[in-house]
């Protein structure tokens, strides 16, 4: 290998480093976010996270335009980066647009795949409970985002996914951190079994009314912020 070649893969080896390392910072600061260690509106500067992850500042800047597509952090312009609130408004217009989308999106996915998506939640819905029964409710939020991010998957509507998961996460980040909505951990898990029961059967218009309750649940507005509507 000649030495231009040599350097190439050496760099292209650094550059994948630096990228493993900076998504390990992701989600280092999104655990911490989401469970409030990091307190909305507070800043974070790049280079006290460069020193305490022992990188560069470069990959700092990684991990927090990861977090900045979710919408957990603001990046602005000769001001720094600022974790982002936590108001019941974005969280209410969220799980509106989320009710939308996954309704939808279930219909669709059991068009494609009917029955057969069961056995993927079923195998989400045990690590749920085994993160449960660790007391583990960032890992659990985890595997929530992912049994519902999965059925979604299925429906086969790649540029919607991004809206879906960043809906999820803040629903998850709100549930958390306001104490008033939290409920068991092993109960938050079950609380997907309905939809496995509605999916396994096959039935669309069980699974759609399912997963509309399971939705408009997760916290509570009062009066439900769907009307009822699936």
């Amino acid at each position: 290998m000649g030495a231009k070649a040599q350097a190439a893969k050496t760099q292209a080896t650094v550059r994948a480093f630096a990228s493993r390392r900076s998504h390990v910072i992701y989600r280092s600061l999104q655990r911490e976010i989401v469970l409030g260690m990091l307190a909305p509106r507070s800043a974070l500067l790049e280079l006290e996270l460069a020193n305490r992850f022992e990188v560069s500042q470069g990959t700092v800047r990684e991990a927090l335009l990861l977090l900045q597509e979710e919408g957990l952090v603001h990046r602005m312009a000769h001001r720094g980066t600022v974790i982002a609130d936590c108001r019941a408004e974005d969280a209410e217009e969220l799980i509106r647009l989320r009710h939308d989308i996954e309704c939808r999106g279930v219909r669709r996915a059991m068009a494609r795949r009917g029955g057969a998506l069961a056995e993927d939640l079923r195998r989400h819905l045990g690590a749920m409970q085994a993160a449960a029964a660790a007391g583990d409710e960032y890992l659990l939020s985890v595997h929530d985002r992912a049994f519902h991010t999965g059925l979604f998957e299925q429906a086969d509507l790649p540029p919607v996914q991004p809206m879906l998961a960043r809906c999820l996460i803040h629903a998850h980040r709100f549930k958390i951190l306001h104490p008033e909505q939290q409920r068991d951990l092993l109960e938050t898990a079950n609380r997907h079994q309905g939809i496995i029961e509605a999916v396994a059967a096959g039935d669309a218009e069980a699974a759609v009314s399912a997963l509309s309750h399971h939705i408009t649940t997760i916290v509570d507005f009062g009066p439900s912020v769907i009307g009822g509507a699936a």
